[in-house]
């Protein structure tokens, strides 16, 4: 089966580059050029990934994150965000809202079809652990994609609950910076470590419900990070 992936931008230069390029490469394109129509074409196609324009005509690119990563049928979709801004807040905010990575124009066509493959490889690296896990009073839906602390449901992005996975299934292992983007991420994130930072600021401010858990979260210096045993 072809992978379909679509591609949002309201430049009919860009969709034509990406298309050309993503199509040598094997990939079905679709294409849409803006953000209503982004997201009825996701919701209908169900394309393994999104390559998305931040600043689209009616909603952005954000917006159609938000929406897409907020419902269960599309929130398994990764998305790589593609924008000419380079302010870290937008940055940020696409990486909060789950989307799995980002891209400044001008880009190379060949370092995009290198992060896509990266960010495919990711989502179909690890089988969805089936059941839940328990440590202390958090427990972890990995079929569903919940949180709890006691009867506190814990809202978490994606990514948050993907390093929230990868610790408590490896309680008291230390990880560097470089390690969690490779392994939530899927590739060398060209130095940036700051996104894991921001990642775990909020993880532990989302978990503060229970000081317990939320202090498990510890900063190893000069290494990383890693779950304690609670």
């Amino acid at each position: 089966m072809i992978d379909k992936i679509l591609v949002v931008d309201d430049e009919e230069n860009i969709r034509e580059l990406i298309k050309f390029n993503l199509g040598k490469a094997g990939f079905q394109v679709i294409e849409a050029m803006d953000g209503k129509r982004a997201v009825s074409l996701a919701e209908k196609e169900k394309p393994v990934l999104l390559i998305l324009d931040l600043m689209l005509p009616g909603l952005d690119g954000l917006e159609v994150c938000r929406i897409l990563k907020g419902q269960p049928a599309t929130a398994g979709i990764a998305i790589i965000m593609l924008t000419a801004r380079t302010e870290e807040i937008d940055k940020i905010i696409g990486l909060e809202l789950g989307a799995d990575d980002y891209m400044t124009k001008p880009f190379s066509p060949r370092e995009l079809l290198a992060r896509v493959k990266a960010v495919l490889r990711r989502s179909n690296r690890e089988p969805v652990q089936q059941g839940e896990m328990a440590v202390g009073s958090l427990r972890l839906n990995f079929t569903r994609y919940e949180a709890f602390c006691g009867q506190h449901k814990i809202e978490l992005t994606p990514k948050e609950f993907e390093l929230l996975k990868l610790f408590v299934t490896n309680v008291g292992r230390a990880y560097t910076r470089d390690q969690l983007l490779e392994k939530i991420w899927g590739y060398e994130y060209y130095g940036d470590t700051r996104t894991v930072d921001v990642h775990i600021r909020h993880l532990r401010a989302k978990l503060s419900v229970d000081p317990v858990i939320a202090d498990a979260i510890e900063t190893i210096r000069g290494i990383g990070y890693r779950f304690k045993e609670i």
